[in-house]
């Protein structure tokens, strides 16, 4: 096999294309969504028209339709509220991304554009829905093994200081008294657990919970950026999202440690509250849902599981989410401050919707 056609075709293994195209249905007719009425009917045509290019061999007409869809269906995931747009026009977005990035990978005998194919991937995953069985994490995972040669070796000497100097480093917290600080206890029962603070809504932490992770031997920040360097991630500018210059900002997690983690920046940047496992499955075997999870009202599927990955200087305002959470520090640490619920009106909550959860005094 010649060197220059390593992205598409693997250590002599399958090449790209057939990768990708084993993961869909056999038949043109199998690959439909059932949309509802809400989603218009000359998007539903185009839909089926991109489809029948594709089945078709006719992978550049198929591109040009998937754009278009994308376009459309991107312009109705940002009009209004986020909570208010339509799961279907989701879908239909996360269609459109599947369909371009089959036509992108679709070329035989030259290199296809993977890292562009991944990141139309991933934005499909971060603003659309999942359908044919989560299909986009599969072709996320079979585009993040062919690039997989690619990944950077061990950091130079000075990138290493600096990884170190990055776990080190870390804002000072204030000193507490032992009775203002939260108990901790060593894998208690989960009957113990439940009766003494689910229950009573009493915090706690749990002690060697999270030892056998394999995260706490694995990760590290060039090991993240090893796994996830070339995926696109949102990350939050600025150092609170209650500041009027606070922003957000797609970049890739390799920009984001190089730019906010190893380097000096003027401004913060945050991966905040992110599905990170959803979108990277290979970092998710990494880890696992505590059995006191289980503890609770909902079903397994209810289970969010978010990651926050920042620099020092962090600083997330006073707040109340409205689910119970299970916090695991892996590198680093936090520094929590919490107040009891009586004491909400005495923390002045912000009166607009948007930030009603949001203290204004912390």
């Amino acid at each position: 096999m010649q060197h220059s056609t390593h992205q598409t075709e693997l250590a002599g293994k399958v090449p790209l294309r057939d990768a990708l195209r084993a993961l869909l249905p056999r038949t043109k007719e199998e690959m439909k969504l059932d949309l509802s009425e809400r989603v218009d009917r000359s998007v539903v045509t185009l839909l089926k028209q991109a489809t029948d290019l594709f089945y078709g061999g006719r992978v550049s007409e198929c591109l040009e339709a998937s754009e278009a869809i994308c376009d459309y269906s991107w312009e109705k995931l940002n009009t209004g509220a986020w909570q208010e747009v339509d799961k279907d026009w989701r879908r239909v977005y996360t269609f459109g991304c599947l369909l371009k990035v089959l036509c992108l990978c679709a070329a035989p005998g030259e290199a296809a554009p993977v890292p562009a194919a991944l990141k139309v991937c991933d934005m499909g995953l971060l603003m659309g829905a999942a359908i044919l069985e989560d299909i986009l994490i599969k072709v996320a995972a079979i585009l993040q093994k062919y690039l997989s040669g690619k990944r950077p070796g061990p950091a130079p000497a000075q990138e290493q200081h600096s990884i170190k100097k990055a776990r080190k480093e870390h804002a000072s917290a204030p000193d507490m008294s032992s009775e203002r600080a939260v108990p901790r206890l060593h894998c208690p029962s989960l009957q113990y657990f439940r009766e003494h603070h689910l229950v009573p809504e009493r915090p706690v932490i749990l002690e060697g919970v999270a030892n056998h992770w394999p995260c706490m031997k694995k990760w590290s920040v060039q090991y993240i950026q090893e796994i996830a360097g070339c995926r696109t991630v949102p990350v939050e500018l600025g150092s609170r999202y209650t500041d009027e210059e606070w922003s957000q900002r797609l970049m890739t997690v390799s920009e984001f440690i190089s730019k906010y983690i190893l380097g000096e920046p003027k401004d913060i940047g945050y991966l905040a509250q992110h599905q990170l496992f959803d979108q990277i499955p290979e970092l998710k075997q990494d880890i696992s849902v505590p059995d006191y999870c289980c503890l609770g009202d909902g079903e397994d599927e209810d289970i969010t599981i978010n990651a926050w990955f920042g620099p020092p200087g962090t600083v997330s305002p006073l707040h109340q989410d409205p689910q119970q959470n299970f916090l695991a520090q892996v590198i680093g640490r936090k520094y929590i401050r919490l107040y009891s619920p009586r004491e909400s009106e005495a923390l002045y909550p912000h009166s607009t919707h948007l930030l009603h959860n949001t203290s204004q005094v912390c």
